[in-house]
């Protein structure tokens, strides 16, 4: 069993029956991911590659159990779609929807600690438990099953990073995109703590970007904690002018605070090795293990 899915993840998809909707759930079905129902209002009764169709989450929950949901419904919407499912109780939201308004994204933070529960997202590529389960758009093919948990706020740089562990045979317990949005609910710390209880991680990729000052904030956690899992950090964004939004909402530098360079001493003052190309991730991880 993964971190946050695994094999008895049940899921739902809500925005099932849209173009995004529709196409990542057939992927998600075909690895194997238990998809048990899908929401879209006014699409009720229908079916989407076998999968029934409700209008409302309470609906497909007075039908089936489920403890997940994947949102794929238009940023205007989408918060409304979170706060469904946690109202009706579900524990795990994955939001892939990117450009959320801040204000929608701060009250659905605030409504899923208030009932405990997880959010990933949003403008997140999703969560993979190599061989288990896949509740997100990255290519399952270049993950597979072993003991490197990955963190990140960049969906490419996830695949790439991926894939090269995975050529050296390093397999992955569970990746989890943060989201590149400024508002986004799990971060870097939050995910530590679990994979440090997690039997089946080794060692950590951690995949961060410039903007915001996240990891700085984990660097401080992980010297404090004396973290006891090997961790190996990437920065992306190194050669970004300051002042210029690159790409995700939240990677943008204002002043000191932010730069890759801060981000990068504060990894290498905790401790941790900080990668000078992402093909370097996975040959520093090899060694840390080994020894």
């Amino acid at each position: 069993m993964g971190v946050i899915v695994g094999k008895n993840t049940r899921a739902i998809v809500q925005g099932i029956t849209g173009g995004q909707g529709s196409f990542h759930a057939r992927l998600m079905l075909e690895y194997g991911t238990r998809i048990v129902a899908g929401v879209t209002p006014g699409k009720g009764g229908t079916k989407v590659h076998s999968v029934p169709v409700y209008d409302t989450v309470e609906e497909a929950l007075e039908h089936h159990q489920a403890d997940a949901s994947i949102i794929f419904v238009p940023a205007p919407f989408a918060a409304d779609a979170a706060l469904e499912a946690l109202e009706s109780g579900i524990k795990t939201v994955v939001i892939i929807t990117e450009h959320i308004p801040v204000k929608d994204a701060v009250n659905v933070m605030a409504y899923a600690k208030q009932v405990n529960a997880t959010i990933i997202g949003p403008n997140t590529p999703g969560i993979i438990t190599p061989g288990e389960c896949k509740l997100g758009i990255m290519p399952a093919h270049i993950f597979k099953p072993g003991g490197i948990g990955m963190i990140s706020r960049s969906g490419t740089l996830t695949y790439e990073i991926a894939a090269g562990l995975t050529k050296k045979q390093m397999g992955q317990s569970t990746c989890v995109g943060l989201g590149g949005d400024p508002i986004v609910g799990l971060n870097f710390i939050d995910v530590l703590k679990l994979f440090e209880k997690d039997p089946h991680t080794e060692g950590i990729a951690l995949i961060g970007e410039i903007g915001g000052n996240l990891e700085e904030l984990t660097a401080e956690y992980i010297a404090k904690e004396r973290y006891p899992k090997p961790v190996v950090a990437f920065i992306a964004g190194r050669s970004a002018p300051p002042g210029k939004r690159m790409g995700h909402a939240g990677a943008i530098i204002m002043g000191k605070a932010g730069t890759a360079e801060s981000k990068i001493e504060a990894f290498r003052k905790a401790g941790v090795e900080v990668a000078e190309k992402p093909g370097d991730v996975a040959i520093l991880l090899e060694k840390l293990i080994k020894r």
